[in-house]
């Protein structure tokens, strides 16, 4: 029993060190929330949005130790947002955070919702230590369901969608119900994984061209589509709006 208990302590030792690579660089507080595991693999990515429920295969990607800060561009990827400033941002599919944190100070409000309950105590948890005192409140984690975000209507001016559009079944059902939690003039963007053979990324299989992702946004009726597969090398970049 002690030599069982033993190497159980050494192993979730061992992987609270390998978390603390994933996403983001530590900050000068210490950390003391470990972040959730999915599969077999750390957490690393956002994928939220599964089939009937249940991930699909592919969804449990470890992009821990992949260089995510370089190969995404998080910064650019913001930037594109544009002016949060009194804006409310839905990070559809937020995962450990990786967007929602950054995101944070410089929005009204930003919403971290995902299907999986792990990530939303996760967040609740770790933005005690991410973000300072004031901006914490500016941070919800909320819990939804694979066919249905929880958004009320017009109830954020933007939603991101990274790392997960591919995972969503009734694609343009799921981006109807967006477009009515979208405010007048509100913003969508889509960040995913092109469909062909990358280093990092999720079976190619399962990924969806950005033609259909395009089309499915103007079945869906939104407007002003503009599509980017240069700005990064694994992944395209939609925006849209209402």
């Amino acid at each position: 029993m002690i030599k069982s208990t033993f190497h159980s302590t050494i192993f979730l030792l061992s992987f609270w060190v390998v978390s603390l690579g994933c996403e983001r660089q530590p900050s000068n507080t210490d950390r003391t929330v470990s972040q959730p595991e999915l599969s077999a693999n750390p957490v690393g990515t956002n994928r939220s949005v599964s089939t009937n429920g249940k991930r699909s295969p592919g969804i449990a990607e470890d992009y821990i130790n992949t260089n995510r800060v370089i190969w995404q561009k998080p910064d650019m990827i913001i930037d594109l947002l544009g002016d949060l400033s009194g804006k409310t941002v839905a990070d559809i599919g937020a995962g450990t955070g990786f967007f929602a944190l950054r995101i944070t100070p410089r929005a009204k409000k930003v919403i971290a919702i995902d299907i999986d309950s792990r990530f939303v105590n996760y967040l609740d948890s770790v933005k005690v230590l991410e973000l300072p005192e004031n901006m914490q409140s500016r941070l919800e984690a909320r819990l939804a369901e694979p066919n249905d975000p929880h958004l009320k209507p017009g109830e954020v001016d933007i939603i991101m969608i990274v790392n997960t559009f591919m995972y969503i079944q009734n694609k343009i059902d799921y981006l109807k119900i967006l477009h009515r939690g979208l405010s007048p003039q509100g913003r969508l963007l889509i960040v995913d994984f092109k469909k062909k053979r990358t280093p990092i990324g999720p079976p190619s299989e399962i990924r969806t061209p950005i033609h259909e992702v395009e089309e499915a946004l103007y079945t869906a009726g939104y407007r002003n589509i503009q599509t980017n597969d240069t700005a990064l090398d694994y992944q395209y970049i939609i925006t849209a709006e209402k």
